[in-house]
């Protein structure tokens, strides 16, 4: 009897002390093939990388470098403004690889010449692509001003997501929080945006994508794309470059294009979930605006 239970017990350990390697080997795995990464630091200290800051003013835009929190996947990477925009932009890149951590949002002209990526997007006064602001049945409302606003960065086993709460934004006559996240994911090069009313009541979102003088515009039922060349500013050459933003229609009740983006406008709720994606012509595969369309086509 003794002999029995002692070699069940062996085989119990054995199986367990299996189960366990297994498990190991799955969570080195992800974590391995994780092709994410978060980066959220101030100007003034570039090797002190924080995960949560907040300001009661609701603006450290000059203060962070790249201007507010900002994450990324192998195919792009993408920031939100902290400040009264809260504006969505997107880091291009030209080949798959992670590269925050040592660009740092803005490689030199000899990083981008030898492959780099760079800041083609130029956002301006718009949402972006993908911004997040609130309408009052008249006009776009800014999730500005705040009693405080805070941003926080978390990098997960295969994803990787940015948030900002914006708190005590003035809507019709309240206050209300509004919470936008942006999530990045190792297995594909769409983002997810979410935006969350953490009100009594429900509010009216705006989001949507901008575009510039000459851009392709595409629309379809559940979505808007863009293709072509934005204003240059920070990036050694002009690049053609796409932007796609593709959402539910069920959940919009209109389109108002305002001569510099496309918005929509949702029904009222307490929150939106869109997909966002870019790529651009120094690509190897999608690099023109009909390789672009296919892709978001197929997906569809």
């Amino acid at each position: 009897m003794f002999r029995l239970s002692f070699h069940i017990d062996k085989q119990l350990i054995a199986l367990k002390i299996k189960l366990l390697s297994i498990l190991l080997l799955f969570s080195s795995l992800c974590f391995a093939q994780n092709n994410t990464e978060v980066s959220l630091f101030l100007k003034s200290d570039s090797t002190l990388y924080l995960n949560e800051i907040t300001s009661e003013d609701g603006d450290l835009f000059r203060e962070l470098a790249h201007h507010g929190p900002a994450i990324e996947n192998k195919w792009l990477a993408l920031r939100i403004y902290f400040d009264h925009k809260c504006a969505i932009d997107i880091y291009s890149k030209t080949k798959e690889g992670l590269e925050l951590k040592e660009a740092k949002w803005y490689p030199t002209p000899k990083q981008q010449k030898e492959g780099w990526g760079a800041d083609y997007y130029k956002v301006g006064k718009t949402v972006g692509l993908g911004g997040v602001r609130l309408w009052d049945g008249k006009e776009v409302i800014n999730l500005n001003p705040v009693t405080k606003r805070t941003a926080r960065v978390v990098k997960e086993a295969n994803q990787s997501y940015l948030e900002m709460l914006n708190e005590g934004v003035p809507y019709k006559g309240k206050q209300v929080d509004i919470l936008v996240r942006i999530t990045v994911f190792s297995s594909h090069r769409e983002a997810k945006v979410e935006a969350f009313a953490l009100s009594d009541e429900p509010v009216q979102f705006v989001t949507g994508i901008n575009y510039h003088k000459g851009t392709k515009i595409f629309e379809k039922e559940n979505y808007i794309a863009t293709w072509g060349i934005h204003p240059e500013d920070v990036a050694t050459e002009d690049v053609a470059l796409g932007g796609a933003i593709v959402f539910d229609p069920d959940k919009f009740e209109k389109t108002i294009d305002d001569g510099s983006q496309k918005l929509l406008i949702s029904k009222p709720t307490k929150y939106i979930k869109t997909w966002i994606t870019s790529a651009n012509s120094r690509e190897d595969k999608i690099n023109n605006a009909k390789s672009f369309m296919k892709t978001i086509n197929s997906k569809r």
